[in-house]
Parts: C-alpha cells; sequence; structure tokens
C-alpha cells in the first residue's frame, strides 16, 4: 500500500494526529464505524471486525516503519479495532455507547494480562493491537454483564 493510505488507515483517518490522549480521540473516531457495522447480522459482523482487525496488524506494522517509532501514538487503528470487539452483540443505543467507550478505554488502559503480555512480546503490528483487542473483549464481557443485570 501508498504510504499515505497506510498512514490515513493507520491513524484512524488523522485521529492519531490529536495532540493529546490519541487513543481517546482514535476510539471516538471509530464509533461511526462501529454505527455503520452494527446492523449487520451477527456473523457478518464478527467476520468484519475479524478481516479490520487483520487489517489493523497489516497497517500497524507498515505504519511502525513509516514513523519509526513501536506503538507510535499516532497509531490509532488498533483503537478502532478494540472498540469494534468491545461492542460486538451491543445495541448502538447512547447507553451502551458510553459504556463500551469508558469501559475499552479503561482496559486499554489497564491492560489486564494477556493485553500487557500481548504488548510486549508480541512482534510489530501483533503487539500494536492485540492488547487492543483484548481490552475489547474484556470491555464486551462487562458491557455485557452491566446490560443484562444493570439494565444499561
Amino acid at each position: 500500500m501508498h504510504k499515505s493510505l497506510i498512514k490515513v488507515i493507520a491513524t484512524g483517518c488523522g485521529s492519531g494526529y490529536f495532540p493529546f490522549a490519541s487513543g481517546t480521540a482514535g476510539t471516538v473516531a471509530a464509533i461511526p464505524l462501529y454505527l455503520v457495522l452494527s446492523p449487520l447480522s451477527w456473523p457478518l459482523y464478527l467476520v468484519t471486525v475479524v478481516a479490520f482487525t487483520f487489517l489493523a496488524f497489516y497497517t500497524s506494522q507498515e505504519a511502525e516503519m513509516i514513523f519509526q517509532e513501536k506503538d507510535s501514538s499516532r497509531i490509532v487503528i488498533d483503537e478502532w479495532a478494540g472498540f469494534l470487539w468491545a461492542m460486538f452483540l451491543v445495541l448502538p443505543t447512547v447507553p451502551h455507547l458510553l459504556g463500551g467507550f469508558v469501559l475499552f478505554r479503561f482496559f486499554d488502559i489497564v491492560k489486564i494480562f494477556p493485553a500487557n503480555f500481548f504488548q510486549n512480546q508480541l512482534p510489530g503490528g501483533y503487539g500494536v493491537v492485540m492488547d487492543d483487542v483484548a481490552a475489547g473483549i474484556y470491555a464486551n464481557v462487562v458491557l455485557h454483564i452491566l446490560i443484562r443485570y444493570v439494565n444499561l
């Protein structure tokens, strides 16, 4: 892929250039993509998110070489992938979006095992993305519990 296209994808359409809290800005920028994908049947949503995750592996790896920096803060495609995992099988309501957003950011920052292992031990784009996928899965589980038992 051309370097400019890699930068656009890896930086979440430029949201990774936000001057502070680029991961949070990148997650906010992922919300419209979730809203576009949310009407899909769950199998099609899952296949799409898996494919998107593989795109994130590739573009993160390429962007690290372009930016000459390991897990550059400008790379937020991993937040996009993680947020999409966080919202799997979740209806697109405002409380669900806010809950998914907060939970995903929390788990992305805290990096509960194996997220910290993935970030530190996996090479290149895999390490950049897999900690966010783990955070997204943790967020998804907690979000579903809150929806079911707290009526979020």
